[in-house]
């Protein structure tokens, strides 16, 4: 189980990885986002969000590290495809509920059944983007802010066309740049319970979420 200590050696690691990631992922350094970029920037280690470190204790084999190298999927149409598919997939068949509508917490993240939030959408995603073949370095947990500067999660998907977006708000397919949002922090491509900044301005800052199709 995840101990406290085994999160600050977590971002260690991320100070140590930072340059590599960084120059794999080349954008002008502009705060949370450019637009007409297909690939993100990190800027510096952060903090995980509570609720995944929860959710690593739990589900600890959705939080093992893969092989060290880059993983980014070939941006065919039939990845592309299969993105599309399993995002309205996941939307379709899962209820959009609170954290507190359903076990009265304010965060829990999970694999939902029926009924959760937007991390529990992109949690779900992602587990079943890893068994149809993608490995774990392309699918990357993320916080944004959205068009109220709420905490909203959602799913990036890491492509050779650029870094793709699994969104419960959206059923459509978009790059990162062509969303409305604000980018704060996302996993290390080298290390899942790895959180980096992307954005400058904010490093070591945890999260809360708990929002809904309709709310975050």
């Amino acid at each position: 189980m995840w101990q406290v200590a085994k999160v600050f050696g977590a971002v260690a690691v991320a100070v140590a990885l930072l340059p590599s990631e960084a120059g794999a992922d080349p954008a002008p350094a502009k705060p949370g986002k450019v637009s007409g970029q297909p690939f993100m920037r990190v800027f510096g280690p952060s903090l995980p969000p509570y609720g995944y470190v929860r959710f690593c204790s739990a589900f600890s084999e959705e939080c093992r590290r893969g092989p060290l190298e880059d993983q980014r999927m070939v941006g065919s149409p039939e990845r592309l495809a299969e993105l599309d598919a399993v995002n309205r997939q996941v939307n379709a068949s899962i209820k959009p509920a609170t954290d507190v509508e359903i076990y009265g917490e304010v965060e829990r993240w999970t694999l939902p059944i029926e009924r959760g939030d937007c991390e529990d959408y992109a949690l779900l995603k992602r587990h079943i983007l890893m068994r149809q073949g993608w490995p774990a370095s392309a699918l990357l947990m993320t916080v944004v802010r959205d068009e109220k500067g709420e905490g909203h999660a959602i799913l990036t998907a890491r492509t050779s066309k650029g870094d793709y977006i699994l969104d419960n708000k959206n059923d459509e397919l978009k790059l990162w740049s062509a969303t409305p949002y604000a980018f704060v922090m996302r996993q290390s491509y080298i290390d899942p319970n790895v959180w980096l900044s992307l954005d400058p301005r904010q490093v070591h800052m945890p999260t809360l979420l708990g929002g809904t199709r309709e709310g975050g």
